[in-house]
């Protein structure tokens, strides 16, 4: 699928084919690619790779165009889990036009940065900067789903919980990883800036998305250093309220069988005493009742 925009009084609009200065290329099929590669010249393994979510960030320089992939997060549910995996997507700057490449169809447009777009690096730059940004919104809805999985392992036996808190530290290592991978293609971009031909604004905001990729990644450093030190713990919280449970479920069970002890020793099929006696069934339910009591002392005592 491939969507036409062009700038238009600062603004990114969808136009026709013939007027694109921008193309969005969504999960392009075979034949979609063999054009592009034969009629762009783009890399053929570039190209692959701006759809492989394990590519790693980078930046090349061929003789028609500027080819950059940058890494940017995704979610979505899995048997009813939320699961945050990580994306890339290719960005290829020619002299008149640029191409956005995508594994999937999502809104890329949507957010304040490009109200107001001067030119094609500068939409280049804006598009790692929502990137920043997306990680950003994910990295706090991480620790929101941390933070009520921490209340619910406190009063819970389950591990479900447990291992739903094991998935966001997975999901926050992939993202130190994939900002790290956007931090040194933001350096190579700061390096070979006169090669790629950012004017002295594109310069301040390339600074600026540098600033808050490094944020970026302390934030999630932060987080996953906190989530790791504390999973052993909370694992351990898992088994103490095991371990309270049956305690309890242990003086339920001897607090039952000590007086049924005593009533059946009564009421076995011989000649027992207090047979004759006509208060003989208070006598045994008392005998009953001393003997609970006398267990939750021997209890209290042992402090057990």
């Amino acid at each position: 699928m491939i969507r036409n925009y062009k700038l238009l009084n600062e603004k990114i609009t969808e136009c026709p084919s013939s007027e694109s200065t921008i193309q969005v290329i969504i999960s392009p099929d075979d034949i979609e690619k063999r054009q592009l590669i034969d009629e762009l010249k783009l890399d053929e393994h570039t190209l692959n790779s701006s759809l492989d979510p394990d590519e790693l960030s980078r930046l090349e320089f061929e003789p028609r165009h500027i080819a950059l992939i940058y890494k940017r997060p995704k979610n979505f549910m899995y048997e009813g889990k939320i699961v945050f995996k990580i994306a890339s997507t290719g960005l290829y700057l020619f002299q008149d036009k640029l191409l956005i490449v995508l594994s999937e169809d999502i809104p890329i447009f949507d957010n304040k940065l490009f109200l107001k777009v001067l030119s094609l690096p500068d939409l280049l730059l804006k598009m790692i900067n929502r990137s920043i940004f997306h990680f950003l919104e994910h990295l706090r809805t991480i620790n929101m789903i941390s933070e009520e999985l921490e209340d619910k392992i406190n009063t819970s036996m389950e591990n479900s919980y447990l291992l739903n808190l094991f998935t966001l530290g997975k999901s926050l290592v992939y993202y130190l990883n994939s900002i790290n991978s956007n931090g040194v293609l933001l350096e190579k971009l700061r390096l070979n800036n006169a090669k790629i031909g950012f004017n002295q604004q594109e310069l301040e905001l390339l600074e600026d998305i540098i600033i808050d990729n490094n944020q970026c990644y302390k934030e999630a450093e932060i987080y996953s250093n906190i989530l790791a030190s504390l999973m052993d713990a909370r694992a351990s919280i898992v088994g103490n309220n095991l371990n309270v449970l049956m305690k309890t479920l242990n003086i339920i069970t001897i607090g039952i069988m000590v007086p049924t002890f005593v009533v059946s020793a009564f009421s076995m099929n011989v000649h027992i005493p207090l047979e004759d006696y006509p208060f003989s069934f208070w006598i045994i339910m008392a005998f009953a009742a001393i003997s609970v009591m006398g267990f939750f002392f021997f209890w209290k005592k042992k402090k057990w």
